[in-house]
């Protein structure tokens, strides 16, 4: 037993070392840098926006949700009250965050999954390469979904690398394996986690240790709740008792948790903290008490308690986390961003999941905590998710390595001094998805969107929703009846896809209306 032990160990090390790159010293005193994102996480589905300091920026009314550590982050930390994820779907975001592009230059124009060809290129420099290359150990746990799926795997899931027999199986329809080598950007300590059961996550990893001595690229099922299983393999990491990272070294580390993704059914939800928190002894029916969002259908919404309850728990688990690091005494020099990839509707509109341009979708959380560094606080600056990479960058000092081709906003300066006008804050972010572009103002959302007239023919929606007199988009305003505005966000919109390369500029789409350049 004890020879096995000793097997996987030096399995792990071997392993884990076989992708490293020569890298560079860097002084012990750099932050370190975590990056925690769960999946589907609407802005206001978090306990701190109910707090005094925080309401007045909610655009209607806050979830009433338990997230105890995600409300010590906000307190001890900055506050954006409008960030957005300009485009709200999984893999998209995912290839902003990575490459600080839009979806045209990353690669990743819509969701990866069986039948589609995109993926995240292998060519472009990424936020991991830029912190791997600055002497950082870079690490990665949880969900990935940039990679093209294809079915390069045995029937039990392990990677061949070809679709010859054994080979020519999917793993999951959804997302994919990410193999060594440049699909994984100098992430040094890789744990990946795909499919969407929270309590049946798929796991490859190149630390043999965590998946029972099995090699990067073999199908290991823990059988445990995602967001536990995750902590407990960073936790690990941190303490670092197998010699996991150079502790001469300063970590870059992301976390992206799949809840409070769905499904949002008993089976795959934490029903303990459901019984704790989201009851029938707190709330008797699913009703206004729960879903407070006055454009809320409460028939779709049914599945409201199950989603608060993933996210209370993984909250929970990201406190655990949280706690290793102040227990270690790092958390004050560890930058931590928490965000989301995109929000849910939760019936609102009628609507469940995501991927439309009203609030609820694209409306996220972004704080940022290092209370050895910032003074807590609010920002206003309307953020978007290709500022992530630039901004997360700049406050690690790390300005003059922000690639030329990076399309987002370096925010750090307002960071560091909440006053600052050296950055000038944006008028207007741009949304999007493959059927519809558009741009939110701090007043306004117009949206373009591509309707289907007939089978072989489409068309066009277009409107304005006023988010300060109608904070739950209720009413669509024609572009004719405010011909002005409409004409103001309208060059907006043009001047944002040109600057993004948008395959709408450059097909010119519906030249008529959009004045593009």
């Amino acid at each position: 037993m004890k020879l096995k032990i000793s097997l996987i160990v030096l399995c792990c090390l071997l392993s884990i070392g076989g992708y490293a790159k020569e890298q560079k010293k860097v002084d012990n005193d750099k932050p370190n840098v975590l990056i925690i994102f769960p999946d589907q996480l609407r802005r206001y589905s978090s306990g701190y926006w109910s707090q005094d300091q925080y309401r007045e920026h909610v655009v209607g009314k806050p979830d009433p949700v338990h997230t105890p550590n995600i409300d010590k982050l906000a307190n001890n930390g900055i506050v954006f009250t409008q960030a957005i994820s300009n485009y709200p779907l999984c893999s998209p975001f995912r290839g902003m965050l990575l490459s600080g592009m839009y979806p045209e230059q990353n690669g990743i124009t819509i969701n990866c999954r069986k039948g589609r060809e995109d993926q995240l290129k292998k060519d472009i420099t990424c936020i991991t390469d830029l912190f791997y290359d600055a002497g950082y150990n870079t690490s990665y746990f949880g969900k990935c979904h940039w990679e093209k799926t294809e079915p390069l795997f045995d029937k039990d899931g392990n990677y061949k690398g070809t679709t010859d027999e054994p080979g020519g199986h999917y793993v999951n329809r959804y997302d994919t394996y990410v193999p060594p080598g440049a699909s994984r950007h100098s992430i040094e300590y890789f744990y990946q986690a795909l499919k969407d059961e929270h309590f049946n996550p798929h796991v490859y990893s190149n630390d043999p240790y965590t998946i029972d001595g099995k090699s990067d690229g073999e199908l290991h099922l823990p059988k445990k709740f995602s967001a536990k299983n995750e902590a407990e393999v960073i936790i690990s990491y941190l303490q670092n008792k197998r010699n996991q990272r150079d502790e001469n070294k300063p970590f870059f580390m992301i976390w992206s948790l799949n809840p409070p993704h769905n499904p949002w059914t008993d089976k795959s939800t934490d029903m303990e903290q459901l019984r704790a928190h989201y009851d029938t002894d707190k709330f008797k029916n699913v009703d206004e008490s729960l879903v407070v969002r006055e454009n809320a259908d409460l028939e779709v919404a049914q599945y409201a308690r199950h989603y608060f309850a993933n996210v209370t728990s993984t909250d929970k688990y990201i406190g655990e986390v949280l706690n290793e690091l102040e227990s270690m005494g790092i958390l004050d020099n560890t930058i931590v961003i928490f965000t989301s990839d995109h929000g849910e509707m939760l019936g609102s509109h009628g609507l469940e999941g995501k991927n439309v341009i009203e609030t609820e979708a694209v409306a996220i959380p972004f704080i940022v905590h290092w209370p050895e560094k910032l003074q807590t606080g609010i920002n206003d600056a309307m953020l978007g998710v290709t500022d992530m990479m630039p901004t997360i960058m700049g406050l690690a000092g790390m300005q003059e390595q922000i690639p030329e081709e990076v399309q987002g906003i370096d925010f750090s300066s307002l960071l560091f001094d909440l006053k600052s006008k050296s950055v000038e804050k944006p008028e207007v972010v741009l949304l999007m998805n493959n059927n519809f572009k558009g741009v939110m103002t701090e007043r306004y959302t117009l949206c373009v969107k591509e309707v289907k007239k007939s089978k072989n023919k489409k068309g066009i929606e277009a409107f304005i929703y006023d988010n300060l007199k109608d904070p739950y988009q209720m009413h669509k305003i024609s572009l004719e009846s405010n011909p002005k505005l409409a004409k103001k966000l309208l060059k907006h919109l043009a001047d944002k896809l040109e600057m993004a390369n948008d395959m709408w500029f450059q097909k010119r789409k519906h030249k008529k209306l959009i004045p593009y350049s």
